[in-house]
């Protein structure tokens, strides 16, 4: 059975365009990081970052912005990189958080997301890894921000 672009193969035969293009850009992403030297690398994933948000249709792109800066502020050692094409943020090289804008995912809605980097883990073996993000108000701002806290631990 065929997909078109912008549905998932459900059959196991191959991936979506869509993820095929994801991964073609984190090749991209992990090549142009060998690259770079150490000191040079920060600077130059964070304009990547800011670039890559600059580029988003809107809402996406003020929501983006937003998380940016509550993420750079509340954790200022997370490091800003690409990663799957989208804005993430890192500890030590290992992605942390991340935000998946809804538009590019062609998704009802954008999420801001963990990766079992994040120390997340709750009592009673259920927590939420992945929220769904249309606009950001000074109490999603503040939840968002508690989130990043304990994730780092």
């Amino acid at each position: 059975m065929a997909t078109t672009d912008d549905e998932q193969d459900t059959t196991g035969a191959g991936f979506s365009e869509q993820e095929r293009a994801a991964m073609r850009g984190r090749a991209a992403e992990l090549r142009k990081e060998a690259g770079r030297g150490r000191g040079s690398r920060a600077a130059a994933d964070e304009a990547d970052v800011l670039a890559k948000i600059d580029q988003m249709a809107e809402p996406d792109r003020t929501v983006a912005t937003r998380l940016h800066a509550v993420v750079t502020s509340t954790a200022p050692e997370l490091a800003p990189k690409l990663w799957y094409g989208q804005p993430a943020y890192a500890r030590g090289g290992k992605v942390v958080c991340f935000f998946r804008s809804g538009q590019v995912d062609k998704e009802r809605y954008s999420t801001f997301g963990f990766t079992p980097e994040a120390r997340l883990d709750e009592a009673g073996g259920l927590w939420a890894t992945s929220y769904a993000v249309t606009e950001l108000g000074a109490e999603a701002e503040a939840a968002i921000a508690e989130l990043v806290r304990r994730a780092l631990g």
